[in-house]
């Protein structure tokens, strides 16, 4: 059988490998290759892929959000997450986790195992439990958004307060969560890891 895929990434070096990879296999299809998950979401409606691969950092819609709409209005999808990002290893709502420096061999594995055996393919072993971050729980808020944008701006916790009209302890409560989102430690780590899902701006 022909696997149709649609790839999905903002970097157009990635997307010229990743095609010519793709395109020597006789049994894959690819449908569209698209620079951002706004295109990709209209081709969706007219042409359902076996599998869509995508990045979660991206503009105007980023990664995370983007397999959030695709799990709500294509419950069916399968979708292999690949990205250079090796602190996120397995998600609720995808089929399958790469990085970016994953051979060609391990692809076409992937989506071997995903496609054809219906399997989840993640590229390490994993254990379940505290190593899963649920798509849909890692979307962050639009009040999260707000605080996440003031913290990059050096804003202390008290000013932020002051700024958004709430209390301290309801910015600390937002802050915590937004780390346990994210899975970061600290306010370094939580911009970088901002800036990367398109959070915000570098």
């Amino acid at each position: 059988m022909k696997i149709n895929l649609v790839v999905v990434d903002d970097h157009s070096m990635f997307l010229d490998g990743i095609s010519a990879v793709l395109s020597k296999e006789e049994n894959i299809n690819i449908i569209g290759v698209y620079n951002n998950a706004k295109d990709a979401l209209n081709i969706l409606d007219t042409h359902m892929p076996d599998l869509l691969i995508t990045d979660i950092s991206m503009p105007e819609i980023n990664g995370l959000e983007f397999v959030k709409m695709v799990n709500e209005k294509y419950p069916d999808l399968k979708i292999l997450v690949i990205s250079m990002f090796k602190q996120i290893q397995t998600f609720e709502g995808i089929n399958g986790y790469l990085l970016k420096e994953t051979s060609s061999e391990q692809l076409l594995l992937a989506i071997d195992r995903i496609v054809i055996h219906d399997e989840k393919y993640f590229y390490k072993d994993y254990e379940k439990g505290n190593n899963v971050l649920n798509f849909h729980n890692a979307i962050l808020s639009a009040r999260e958004k707000d605080i996440v944008c003031l913290m990059a701006k050096e804003l202390t916790t008290d000013e932020i307060a002051g700024q958004l009209f709430l209390s301290r302890y309801t910015i600390e409560t937002h802050k915590k969560n937004i780390y346990l989102k994210l899975q970061v430690n600290n306010a370094a780590g939580l911009i970088k890891k901002a800036v990367y899902l398109g959070y915000i701006n570098e």
